[in-house]
């Protein structure tokens, strides 16, 4: 199982990177990670990304952060986005958290795609490893249009555990 790998910046943060391949075109990936249509289903919040640099960025709480986590319903965080490459590479901030998104050509008709989550500390890393994890498999199913009839909180849940034991 690829659990992604953790590192250090060079000012201290924790960097969580994902990468992952896919037989698909970086255009079809891409409308899976920006498309509201598609983010709904497997992005742990809900966020409309209007892909111009500069845009400011609201996450609101979904049904699913209320009933799992306990957030009150109609909390809000704040981001921006930073960088718009369509096709290639979209980067924004989640409060103080960057999340950057790229896709490249695998020359055989596929991509690979890589997601770099920086947070503030390990322990936040790997509690965004697993839903990471979890939402890379439903992007899986709908790029292949296969019906998502499992939870993405319920799969990561699973996952966590080879996340926690990942760090020890």
């Amino acid at each position: 199982m690829n659990i992604g790998s953790i590192s250090r910046t060079y000012d201290g943060r924790v960097a969580l990177r994902f990468e992952r391949a896919f037989p698909h075109s970086p255009e079809q990936v891409w409308r899976v990670i920006t498309d509201p249509e598609y983010l709904q289903v497997w992005f742990p919040a809900t966020v409309d990304l209007e892909l111009t640099p500069g845009t400011p960025l609201e996450f609101r709480t979904s049904d699913a952060q209320i009933r799992r986590l306990g957030l009150p319903e109609g909390h809000t965080t704040s981001g921006t986005i930073l960088v718009v490459r369509p096709g290639h590479v979209l980067e924004y901030l989640w409060d103080s958290d960057v999340l950057h998104w790229e896709l490249a050509p695998d020359g055989r008709g596929g991509c690979w795609l890589t997601l770099t989550h920086t947070t503030d500390d390990e322990d936040d890393a790997l509690a965004h490893g697993a839903g990471w994890h979890a939402g890379f498999e439903v992007v899986e199913a709908q790029l292949e249009q296969r019906p998502v009839d499992w939870s993405p909180w319920d799969r990561a849940a699973e996952l966590a555990e080879h996340y926690r034991s990942s760090s020890e």
